[in-house]
């Protein structure tokens, strides 16, 4: 516990390093021209092909029309916009977790070990191509678990338990594997994941917590998704800082980990190790 608390706070330091404010400029840019030219000219045709689609089925436009008649008419106007968003925020975190990973996650590793562990030996486990295929293959299943599970999202608690569960454990395959990529070889990282599976599972849901509070902002006001467009701009600034922090808090913590896995081997014996030389007999003089 000790360990997770000293990472944590070493990361939220971490995260006002100007190097580290400058990297999160590139990512932002790129995340946020995307979202923003994609809400430019698709985001109107997108919420009228789903108000569409509502009138057209049966029950939905029964009760939205029970609701225009006490007087809740705004419900009508809210609910396009956001089941739009609803299908546009899974696809923005997924880009920023990954644009995360790929450009800023190499230097944050470098800082921290450069910083605070630079006398440990790096002894590239894994290549790149590896770590991309890594989180390729983590954002899928994580993808589909989003897609069956969305049924159950429609019942209150598991709304807010569902959702940062997945991106939590999401972001615990990707950050913990790129922590541990340059400096660890394969076996130390197999058992470091091992080992520290559960605080390295809790880093990630506390991280998915903190990354569904942008979603949050238009949770609570339906006016807010008037300005949708702007605001899916401002969630990938939002989305890039919490992927950050939560790049730093998996290095510091897997970090610190190897360097005490590494210690606690070195002070262990091998067998093979040579035993102290026997003492010389001096050889007794003759009588």
């Amino acid at each position: 516990m000790n360990a997770l608390i000293t990472s944590f706070w070493r990361a939220a330091a971490y995260c006002l390093h100007p190097r580290v404010i400058g990297w999160s400029v590139l990512p932002v840019l790129l995340g946020g021209t995307l979202a923003g030219l994609l809400g430019w000219f698709f985001w109107e045709s997108a919420t009228d092909a789903v108000a569409a689609a509502l009138r057209n089925w049966g029950m939905v436009e029964s009760v939205l029309g029970w609701l225009d008649a006490v007087g809740a008419s705004w419900v009508r106007m809210a609910v396009a916009p956001a089941i739009v968003l609803a299908l546009s925020v899974p696809a923005l975190v997924v880009f920023s977790l990954l644009t995360v990973a790929l450009l800023m996650m190499p230097q944050l590793v470098n800082l921290v070990a450069q910083r605070r562990f630079p006398a440990l030996e790096r002894r590239h486990g894994e290549p790149l191509w590896r770590s991309m295929l890594a989180s390729a293959g983590a954002t899928l299943v994580a993808l589909l678990a989003l897609l069956l599970t969305m049924p159950l999202w429609l019942i209150p608690p598991l709304v807010l338990l569902l959702p940062p569960l997945i991106w939590g454990w999401l972001g615990y395959r990707v950050m913990a594997f790129d922590a541990l990529a340059e400096h660890a070889s394969r076996e130390e990282r197999r058992t470091l994941m091992q080992e520290h599976h559960l605080p390295l599972l809790g880093i990630g849901i506390v991280t998915g917590y903190l990354g569904a509070a942008p979603a949050l902002v238009w949770a609570v006001s339906a006016a807010a998704l008037a300005f949708a467009p702007v605001l899916i701009v401002v969630s990938m600034w939002l989305y890039t800082l919490v992927f950050a922090f939560s790049g730093l808090w998996f290095t510091h913590y897997a970090l610190a980990a190897l360097e005490a896995l590494r210690a606690g081997r070195a002070a262990i014996p091998t067998a093979d190790a040579p035993g102290p030389a026997p003492a010389s007999v001096p050889a007794s003089s003759p009588p």
